[in-house]
């Protein structure tokens, strides 16, 4: 029969508890072989159509403008310019709504 004193009782029952709470407490770590997922890049995508996309746009559009003017068609070179001044006007919107759209939502339907 094994006798045990009653400090070394306290000290397994401390030491069983330390285990346990050190196995349940534990942050889980995960597996070395579950892949990362994979994330688009959002901010890149925009930033280089904003950078590289859309100047090219509007200089292309500057050449028609320019080539339609130098022909003498005005009329066409002002309906066509008024186009564009309404789609960068859009496009414009567009960006502010994107911006601003949360404090949009919570203006009109209140905020949680």
């Amino acid at each position: 029969m094994i006798a045990l004193t009653l400090a070394e009782l306290t000290g397994l029952a401390q030491a069983a508890g330390h285990a346990v709470t050190a196995g349940v407490l534990a942050d889980p770590t995960p597996a070395p072989s579950t892949p990362a997922p994979h994330l688009i890049n959002t901010d890149g995508i925009v930033a280089a159509i904003a950078k590289y996309i859309a100047p090219l746009l509007l200089a292309g559009l500057g050449v028609v403008f320019l080539s339609r003017a130098g022909k003498g068609e005005m009329s066409k070179v002002l309906t066509s310019s008024a186009i564009a001044i309404v789609g960068i006007a859009f496009i414009v919107g567009a960006g502010a709504l994107f911006l601003f759209g949360q404090n949009l939502v919570s203006l009109i339907f209140g905020s949680n």
